[in-house]
């Protein structure tokens, strides 16, 4: 018996292989509950509409018609997205519309746990303190940890990068990136990126919301890992 509070899901993917792949999984994963098995977006489009949005979805990208990925930068509200497919040159295109993590077909269980636990830190970090109190000056600032772009190490300070404000405040950079949640990725040693706001990467260089950020070469294999690249 699925929990109660298990997180709804749904498979969009026009292989019946995949399909029962992601099934069996699913069926594994108690936190799961599979709502549909669509064999393409249509399919998909009706469902949502018909009953409603998921928690979850278990999208392959390269399908007949319409791909996953325009799919899903067609929905107004999206929710949260594991992309599958067999081609690995899609992966940054998928982390540019903020996919939870990216299944590179075949896929074992425990990588499929992997991309499962992900989601669930996301979850969890929602349900805790989601903002950080800083101080500028003589000023306190409450910063959502979902609205930073990237921190950056500024001599004795940090400086904080939201949209809408930086915010520098005085302190370590070592000491202020441990209580950021775990979609924060350290790419340099005087950078941290929000993965949700990743937008692009190239060679040495990874941009967030427009912002171009420098990957060092100690961490470069880190962040590729981190990106399943």
């Amino acid at each position: 018996m699925k929990p109660r509070k298990a997180m709804t899901c749904l498979i969009i993917d026009d292989e019946l292989s995949s399909q029962k792949v992601l099934q069996h999984f699913i069926k594994e994963t108690d936190v799961l509950d599979l709502k549909a098995t669509c064999n393409n977006t249509t399919e998909a489009f009706k469902h949502l509409q018909l009953n409603g949005t998921v928690d979850l979805l278990f999208l392959d990208i390269n399908m007949p018609q319409q791909t996953g990925l325009d799919f899903y930068k067609s929905l107004k509200h999206p929710p949260q997205v594991i992309f599958t497919t067999a081609y690995p040159q899609y992966a940054v295109e998928g982390f540019e519309v903020n996919a939870i993590d990216y299944l590179l077909k075949p896929f074992a269980y425990n990588r499929f746990l992997i991309a499962i636990n992900k989601v669930l830190n996301i979850k969890n970090t929602e349900t805790k303190d989601n903002f950080i109190v800083l101080k500028e000056n003589k000023a306190l600032h409450k910063v959502f940890f979902k609205d930073i772009q990237y921190i950056e190490a500024f001599g004795d300070y940090v400086k904080i990068h939201t949209e809408e404000k930086t915010v520098t405040t005085h302190s370590t950079f070592s000491k202020l990136i441990e209580s950021l949640p775990e979609y924060f990725l350290r790419t340099h040693k005087s950078f941290s990126i929000n993965l949700n706001k990743m937008n692009h990467l190239s060679g040495n260089q990874i941009t967030v919301d427009n912002h171009v950020i420098p990957i060092g070469q100690t961490y470069k294999q880190t962040v590729l890992k981190a990106l399943n690249l």
